[in-house]
């Protein structure tokens, strides 16, 4: 890959990042918010992206990927517009996850790691989202959708392909 493909936060963004770095005794400290920015600037933190970060913040490139790694909120891969992350942690499962999950890809024609045709769904199970009250539930985009059924997760899709907000 050439310099030019390697990614660049705009000027605008490295000085919301050095203002922020300043605000912590070591520019380590400003690494998750860091990470999130990138996450969102190139929708997902390939190794250039994570590259980047380390240079950016003056850390080696191992550094960042343990926190890459460690946390299931970064992702690595190129993913859809909307990500329907399924928990199946243990009250979840025991609620239905396992089949909502099987149903959702068979829905969606994707397994996990891919992307429809559309380019707005990917699908990944996740460990426990914390919401074991509220089990099963669909964390889509960082919003929790809670007792999550087989239609309600229908409707959700037919909603989003309608164009409306969900």
């Amino acid at each position: 890959m050439s310099a030019s493909e390697m990614p660049k936060f705009s000027e605008e963004r490295l000085a919301e990042i050095d203002a922020l770095v300043k605000r912590y005794p070591s520019a380590k400290s400003a690494l998750m918010p860091v990470l999130y920015m990138a996450q969102q600037d190139f929708g997902y933190l390939s190794m250039d992206t994570q590259q980047m970060v380390a240079d950016v913040l003056q850390l080696r490139l191992m550094e960042v990927r343990e926190v890459v790694t460690f946390y299931t909120m970064f992702k690595e891969q190129p993913h859809g517009k909307y990500l329907l992350e399924v928990c199946t942690n243990a009250s979840c499962m025991l609620n239905g996850a396992d089949e909502l999950y099987a149903h959702m890809k068979e829905y969606l024609g994707i397994g996990p790691g891919e992307i429809t045709e559309d380019g707005l769904f990917s699908i990944a199970e996740v460990e426990c989202a914390g919401a074991c009250a509220g089990a099963p539930v669909v964390q889509v985009n960082n919003i929790y959708h809670e007792k999550a059924t087989a239609e309600s997760m229908e409707a959700l899709i037919t909603k989003v392909r309608a164009g409306e907000a969900i």
